[in-house]
């Protein structure tokens, strides 16, 4: 695919607008998605941050579960930022009783890894794809315990108490971060996600 492909973002919660805003910069064309019909629709798809819980029911609540599954089994491109993360996330650990993911990612995360929103901070990371540091900001974020095969480690902490902890991840059309890229004002993770976008058209 060349030219701007139609990324949507799950509307659900989370800070919809400023990831258009972002993908936009990056060269996409955006619309929000809160139906299945809206999902049809677009090229890939990014599920911001939130409460991971809370997502998922509302995506329940609005037929989205199956109809997503069903997408990222047929190869559609998600990128999934800190309650994204762990929504395609296979498996979590320190979750709620019972709570179920949207799946698809070969990964264990321990969801609010970093601690709670008092413990919110900045870091620098050493991402794999940008051969420099790129400065993420952490709210109630979850970490990568353990990956799959298939899965490449993109970026780590690269300072501090955390150093080593793996916060982004891709496996094949899916890329996954811990931390908040869309307020940052770099966009380079957005171009990184629009241009799996244009690979996999």
């Amino acid at each position: 695919m060349t030219g701007s492909p139609l990324i949507g973002v799950l509307a659900l919660q989370g800070d919809v607008r400023e990831h258009r805003a972002m993908l936009e910069q990056a060269g996409a064309r955006t619309r929000a998605v809160r139906r299945a019909a809206e999902l049809d629709e677009v090229d890939g798809l990014v599920m911001p941050g939130g409460e991971s819980t809370t997502m998922y029911k509302l995506a329940r609540t609005f037929e989205l579960v199956d109809p997503l599954r069903a997408r990222l089994r047929e190869g559609m491109p998600a990128f999934g930022t800190c309650a994204g993360m762990i929504l395609l996330a296979d498996r979590i650990e320190g979750g709620v009783v019972g709570q179920e993911t949207i799946g698809g990612l070969d990964v264990v995360v321990r969801r609010n890894a970093f601690g709670r929103q008092v413990d919110s901070f900045e870091a620098d990371l050493d991402v794999v794809a940008f051969g420099d540091t790129f400065h993420a900001m952490f709210i109630r974020a979850p970490w990568v315990e353990k990956v799959g095969a298939d899965v490449s480690v993109v970026a780590k902490v690269a300072s501090g108490s955390e150093v080593g902890r793996i916060v982004a991840v891709r496996q094949a059309h899916l890329l996954a971060t811990s931390f908040h890229p869309e307020i940052t004002g770099d966009h380079r993770f957005h171009e990184l996600f629009v241009d799996v976008v244009r690979s996999a058209g």
